[in-house]
Order: C-alpha cells, then structure tokens, then sequence
C-alpha cells in the first residue's frame, strides 16, 4: 500500500512540477476552469452526461499530450547536449501532437457549446451586473499573472 500511495506522489509531483515549468498547461488549466466554471456555475449552456463525457475526454488527451511531450522534451534534452535534426524532429512532433489535440478539443468545445442564445443570457447576465463583470476582468488578470508569471524562470523551465 505504501508503494501505491508514493507512486501517486510521484504522479502529482508530475502534475505540479509540469503546472510551474510549461506555460502552455499553465493556459490548459485556466482555459478548463473558465469553461467548466461557466458550464457548472451557470445555467447557460445545455450540456449533457455524454456532452460533460466527451469534454472530460478532449481536455485530458490535450493535458495528457502536454505532458508527454513535456517528458520527451526533457529525455532528449538530457541525452542529446549537442544540436541534432533527430532531436528536433522528435521535439517539434510531440509539439505537434499537442496543437493537434488542443485544435480538436476547441473543435469538440465548439460542437458541443455553440448555443448562441446562452451567449446572449452570458452577455446579458454581464450587462445587467457590472459589478459581476469587474470581478470577471480581475479574475482574468489573475489568470494572465498565473499563466506568464507563475512559471519557474531558469533555462529550459519555459516552453
């Protein structure tokens, strides 16, 4: 048991430690916290069991994929010191791989919250509480802060 609990350590440790040193997740993570903020919070937007389903799922392949390639890129700067087309290609795929999944996941968010009259109850809901809409501009702020700011500066800890 107590091995199973240190693996999970470790794991988190990935989480953390990939939150401080990739921006890019940094931008996964707020960009999933305003949306399923909106989608929980809010009555807005229609979504259901197998809609929340599919959500879960794209968001994850795209953390999921931001860490890996956080990982190769990490490898193959350790056992490659010196320039090399291999190394590249390796690095630049991975990357790739992770627009892909963020493209995609975007393209499942639109398929599944393009509902333009919440978008009108959304703006509304803003127009009609200003004070709501400051508190939403200083909740953006913070998150501009956490995700350019947060990171750990140092060479090779900023993608």
């Amino acid at each position: 048991m107590k091995a199973l609990l240190k693996s999970f350590g470790y794991a988190f440790a990935g989480i953390f430690r990939t939150l401080r040193s990739e921006r890019n997740m940094r931008i996964h993570l707020v960009v999933c916290a305003y949306m399923y903020g909106y989608l929980l919070v809010y009555d807005f937007f229609k979504v259901s069991r197998t809609g929340f389903a599919i959500l879960f799922l794209a968001n994850a392949l795209v953390m999921m994929g931001e860490m890996i390639n956080t990982a190769l890129e990490n490898v193959v700067d350790l056992v490659e010191q010196r320039k090399n087309e291999f190394c590249k290609v390796a690095k630049d795929a991975a990357a790739g791989a992770v627009l892909i999944g963020a493209i995609f996941s975007v393209l499942v968010g639109i398929a599944l919250l393009y509902q333009p009259q919440a978008f009108r109850e959304l703006f509304a809901y803003y127009r009609d509480r200003p004070v709501w809409l400051v508190v939403l501009a200083a909740s953006l702020a913070a998150s501009m802060l956490f995700i350019f700011r947060f990171g750990k500066k140092g060479k090779g800890t900023e993608s």
